[in-house]
């Protein structure tokens, strides 16, 4: 089974704001972000599930791009994958928490 990959336009941003300040850092760094990102994000359209659970309600999970302190927070639903947040390791869950609407956590 394939799964839907959705991203949010805040999980675009970060991925932009981030990409831009490893580039900043060393020219090129940027582009090998995104393409560390985007090559997490592709593989979770294959098993969005081999990663555990990090809310108690709700599928929320997250996996680590090769190479770079960020995790890619993403919550899966039926046969959608909805990319929520690409934050750096060491933010709090508050952040991404921030941005789910809905229910209460």
């Amino acid at each position: 089974m394939s799964f839907r990959l959705l991203l949010r336009p805040e999980a675009e941003a970060d991925i932009g704001n981030a990409a831009t300040w490893y580039e900043e850092q060393k020219p090129g760094l940027g582009a090998e972000f995104v393409e560390a990102v985007f090559h997490a994000i592709d593989a979770l359209s294959v098993n969005p599930l081999l990663t555990s659970r990090r809310h108690r309600r709700r599928n929320i999970r997250w996996v680590f791009p090769a190479r770079f302190p960020y995790r890619i927070i993403y919550e899966v639903a039926n046969d959608t994958v909805l990319v929520i947040s690409v934050l750096h390791a060491a933010r709090h869950d508050r952040h991404w928490r921030e941005r789910l609407s809905g229910e209460p956590l």
